[in-house]
């Protein structure tokens, strides 16, 4: 195996959870998510040697793709309920808790516009940046701010400071 072959491997398995958290967090469907990273590392195979910073380049595909996928059909396609892997409850005190905080955050985050989703998904999931955020979207630092700042806010509305979804939520279900 060539070296190149080699680097792309090793950024795969280390990259790759956190690609597919990135892409749910995008699409709101894990299958959909696995479907985007897949298509998004198959491109990124035939051109590793020229992609710099390969992260960075990832998410930005990532964006780009979720936002063609969006535009590209009339319709989103029925979303499926989220199925959490054992390993990520592991150190949860109330695996049930987890689950449901977890479920309440994706319905809301699925109701955002796409660029808000987006912010937030790269902002506080993957920890960028305001700079490396705008780098990846390809806007500016005052766009992510102001997406960032209408994202949180909804995402406040949609859910009551004591855990429970809104009404909103509820009737999404």
């Amino acid at each position: 195996m060539s070296e190149v072959e080699e680097t792309f491997e090793a950024f795969v398995r280390a990259r790759s959870v956190s690609l597919v958290r990135t892409a749910y967090l995008l699409t709101g469907d894990r299958g959909h998510a696995e479907d985007l990273v897949q298509e998004v590392l198959g491109r990124m195979h035939h051109k590793w040697r020229s992609i710099e910073p390969p992260e960075a380049y990832a998410r930005r595909a990532l964006v780009h793709q979720a936002t063609s996928r969006w535009r590209w059909r009339s319709r989103r396609p029925r979303e499926q309920e989220w199925t959490p892997v054992d390993n990520e409850l592991a150190g949860a005190e109330d695996p049930a808790e987890s689950i449901a905080d977890k479920d309440v955050m994706a319905r809301a985050l699925a109701q955002l516009p796409p660029r808000q989703r987006a912010v937030i998904a790269l902002r506080y999931l993957d920890d960028l940046t305001l700079g490396e955020t705008a780098a990846v979207l390809g806007c500016s630092v005052g766009t992510v701010k102001s997406h960032g700042f209408r994202g949180l806010e909804r995402l406040r509305e949609l859910i009551q400071p004591d855990g429970e979804s809104t009404s909103n939520l509820e009737s999404s279900r």
